[in-house]
């Protein structure tokens, strides 16, 4: 017997979901922060627009992500009403079209429709919800799970800038955060890239310069709007 395989391909729903709710929260906390200190604000203000983004941004990330999910939820839904409906009505074309899936996929006209009819008496509506639709139970929508994912995510990553925010003396806030913010991004592009089996330098370069850039931009708003007050 052979050693059991383990393919990277299977992190990529949990691990893009993590990443993006990860890097969002450091990114919007920390590019707030930076705006606000720019513009001149207290300490005490700081602290608070980070707390702030850090409760709005993962309500809105919990929010987006349920609707958005639930759609998907309700499209499988209908899809799958509507193949049960046609199995039940047109058993012969269903089996036709399985079998010229698998055709499409190599096999011979024949064996396909061997392998069409056995895996229709196992389980019809599985096996074209699979192979037909694309809906596996791996991959089937969680409105809550991922609403619930995507808020704990988003409030881990704010939750680094605002630290910092709190635990760095006022007068070098900025340098701290924007500091501190960078190392953070750099870090999660490194282990986001080694679980998904791409290069470490690469992944947490990308995010680190995009999340730099929306820092620097951010706090340029902020010290132009402190230079009109």
């Amino acid at each position: 017997m052979g050693q059991p395989e383990h393919h990277r391909i299977g992190r990529i729903g949990w691990l893009r979901a993590g990443v993006l709710g990860a890097n969002d929260g450091i990114v919007s906390t920390a590019s707030l922060v930076l705006g606000i200190a720019a513009s001149g604000a207290g300490h005490a203000h700081l602290v608070l627009t980070g707390v702030a983004s850090l409760v709005a941004g993962a309500m809105a990330m919990a929010a987006g992500e349920y609707v958005s999910v639930h759609s998907q939820s309700d499209t499988e839904r209908a899809d799958l009403t509507r193949e049960r409906q046609e199995l039940l009505n047109f058993p012969a074309e269903e089996q036709g079209e399985l079998a010229a899936i698998y055709v499409g996929r190599g096999l011979s006209a024949a064996l396909a429709q061997q392998v069409a009819a056995q895996l229709m008496r196992h389980d019809a509506l599985g096996t074209h919800a699979r192979d037909e639709l694309g809906i596996s139970p791996a991959g089937k929508a969680r409105p809550l799970q991922a609403a619930l994912a995507s808020a704990t995510s988003f409030a881990v990553g704010a939750a680094l800038p605002l630290a910092t925010t709190a635990l760095a003396p006022p007068a070098s806030t900025i340098a701290w955060v924007g500091g501190a913010s960078l190392v953070s991004l750099a870090t999660l592009g490194a282990v986001a890239a080694h679980v998904g089996g791409s290069r470490l330098l690469v992944g947490a370069g990308r995010v680190a310069v995009w999340g730099a850039l929306a820092m620097a931009v951010t706090a340029g708003v902020g010290a132009l709007f402190e230079a009109i007050g």
